[in-house]
């Protein structure tokens, strides 16, 4: 492996996101870099300043959970950025030759859960959050700029991490922006840790490093985020300011998918607009009929 790689990338990152007095150390002198020397960082760890040079340089691959629990703990990582610093360190451990993800498919079972998700918004997302299906009210509110039946052509799925990004319509549809873009890259940085050899993800992250200066300052920062459940404020085009709360499950059946809902506060104005937007999708029979073909599977 050349370079550092995935771990000693991460750990570089966060350890110059640490300042001297953030972990009760004295600042004496001039810094040529920002954040913790690497001898700081050990001493806080309890580890050889050379063990952890290696381990930083990716030079030694062989971290026990120990160490990295001391480490986590010096660099001030939660509990979500330890699992991610634990899954680094065991890829880089092993040697597994690359293959082409198979592409991916949607159980009938989920398939049947999308179509009694008929009132909300609901959409199946693959490892690398490409559109695998959603109902017709999910493509209204996220992506009704786009074909209904988009999600089926497996080479040209729409991508939520490429559309945030690289979309005009998802730029403008969250009134914070950026805070949906650092939830969206804490979560591909998450996928990464537990797929680092997939050449699909690894296009992904290349695409949006080329096209996107935004994408390229927060995907420097290697902070990964939990993805479950977190309220944004959206401007629709058709139906103006709504709030709704993005739900994010796991299918048991398919581990690498998730099914993302979008509710919104009972008797709020949001929940009215939603009803208003289920009834304008029912009053155009072209997209009834598209959303029935999306929700009956392949």
């Amino acid at each position: 492996m050349d370079g550092p790689g995935p771990l000693g990338d991460f750990l570089q990152a966060r350890r110059a996101q640490l300042r001297p007095e953030d972990v009760g150390l004295p600042a004496f002198g001039p810094r040529r870099v920002a954040g913790l020397r690497r001898e700081e960082l050990a001493q806080l760890a309890g580890v050889s300043s050379s063990y952890y040079t290696r381990l930083e340089q990716g030079l030694s691959r062989g971290a026990s959970a120990e160490v990295l629990d001391a480490i986590g703990r010096a660099l001030r990582l939660g509990d979500h950025e330890r699992d991610h610093l634990a899954r680094l360190a065991d890829a880089s451990r092993r040697t597994t030759p690359v293959r082409r993800p198979r592409p991916e498919k949607v159980a009938d079972e989920t398939w049947d859960l999308m179509r009694a998700l008929d009132g909300v918004p609901a959409l199946v997302l693959g490892r690398r959050t490409d559109v695998l299906a959603w109902n017709s009210l999910g493509h209204g509110l996220l992506a009704g700029h786009l074909d209904p039946l988009a999600p089926q052509s497996s080479g040209h799925r729409p991508n939520m991490s490429r559309m945030l990004f690289l979309d005009p319509h998802c730029r403008e549809l969250y009134r914070d922006w950026n805070r949906k873009a650092r939830a969206v890259v804490g979560n591909l940085r998450t996928v990464v840790g537990r797929h680092p050899e997939d050449p699909l993800l690894a296009e992904l992250i290349g695409e949006l490093t080329m096209k996107s200066p935004e994408f390229v300052a927060l995907w420097r920062d290697h902070r990964v985020s939990a993805c479950d459940a977190a309220s944004y404020d959206l401007h629709h085009p058709a139906m103006g300011p709504l709030t709704i709360t993005q739900q994010t499950l796991a299918l048991v059946r398919s581990p690498e998918q998730v099914l993302v809902v979008c509710t919104t506060p009972a008797g709020s104005s949001s929940e009215a607009a939603l009803a208003l937007l289920r009834q304008t999708g029912e009053a155009r029979p072209g997209e009834a009929k598209s959303a029935r073909a999306l929700t009956t599977g392949p």
